[in-house]
């Protein structure tokens, strides 16, 4: 099976877990351990929407996915992809900072 076909085939399987949920919903009414698993079914919705968004090229090289498109959310972009460097940071930056507890370099901790 390619991806694709995997994601239809969870996405089917999801679908019926839904249904079932529902129709318990409706038999034990709406508790907390029914509303958990309510929820649980929500972020499953939502996790597998994001596996497939992610699985498709989107342009700018990250997925353009929305979480919370079926929950009645607005929707969130992607968040923005930040690189941090894995050279040391310029000393300059923490010439004035002080050790935390210890007071300036200056001075003497009490």
């Amino acid at each position: 099976m390619s991806l694709q076909d995997d994601l239809t085939a969870a996405q089917r399987s999801l679908d019926d877990l839904e249904r079932s949920v529902g129709r318990l919903e409706k038999q034990v009414g709406g508790g907390l351990d029914i509303r958990r698993v309510r929820s649980d079914t929500d972020h499953l919705r939502e996790s597998l929407q994001l596996l497939r968004d992610g699985s498709t090229d989107a342009p700018g090289g990250r997925p353009a996915y929305t979480v919370g498109a079926r929950s009645g959310r607005p929707p969130v972009p992607a968040p923005e992809m930040v690189t941090i460097p894995d050279a040391p940071y310029d000393a300059a930056l923490w010439a004035d900072a002080e050790d935390e507890g210890l007071g300036a370099r200056d001075r003497r901790a009490p």
